[in-house]
């Protein structure tokens, strides 16, 4: 099977908010797709290992931002590459936010806002597919919505490991080299000889983020 026929597929990027008790929490999914228009239904996928799935099982309900081509890759970063089990990603200021329908929703230049309530949840090999009624939905700017082509050939971002999309990255030098936990940037040579306060130039994470491959 010819894998790469599948990378042909239009992808998105969202955020996916839900509560952990009181608590809001989320995530970033690239597939969240319209199944029907009256009274309308969407989907997503969301992979078995993430929490906020854990989250959406107990509550019944998420949220969908979907954003832009000018999000930030602040956004990307805190709900995307950290888990919800240990980290609150809407503490702070790295991203404006709010509630819509009590759920947890991205305001920083994003598309557009949708709130469901879960109708099913289909188990696949490493993936639940989640069907869900829209409660709710608003139109939050013009903005092209980010697709998951430009993410990886203009913001340059990686793809987390729980994506569906998800393809471990090729060794290509024999240099050595660093990745960052969080976002998969991959630092070719010695990053000890950097100063104490380099950063991931795409996610600004401190270089105690990176690890030696």
């Amino acid at each position: 099977m010819e894998m790469s026929a599948l990378w042909k597929l239009s992808y998105g990027m969202y955020a996916i908010g839900t509560l952990d008790g009181k608590r809001p929490t989320g995530c970033i999914v690239n597939t969240v797709i319209q199944i029907t228009s009256d009274n309308p239904v969407i989907a997503i996928s969301m992979n078995k290992n993430n929490y906020t799935y854990d989250c959406i099982k107990r509550t019944g309900r998420f949220s969908v931002s979907i954003l832009s081509e000018k999000t930030t890759q602040n956004v990307i970063a805190k709900l995307g590459f950290s888990s919800g089990r240990d980290t609150d990603k809407f503490d702070g200021d790295i991203f404006a936010w709010e509630y819509m329908d009590g759920l947890p929703v991205v305001n920083e230049n994003s598309c557009a806002h949708i709130t469901a309530e879960v109708i099913t949840m289909t188990e696949m090999e490493t993936h639940y597919v989640i069907l869900a009624r829209v409660q709710d939905a608003k139109v939050t700017s013009d903005y092209n919505p980010m697709t998951y082509k430009y993410y990886h050939e203009v913001i340059k971002g990686k793809a987390p490991k729980n994506a569906p999309t998800y393809q471990a990255p090729e060794k290509i030098t024999d240099k050595e080299t660093w990745a960052c936990q969080i976002c998969g940037y991959i630092y070719e040579g010695d990053l000890t000889k950097e100063p104490e306060d380099f950063v991931c130039p795409i996610c600004k994470q401190p270089k105690s983020m990176f690890k030696k491959q």
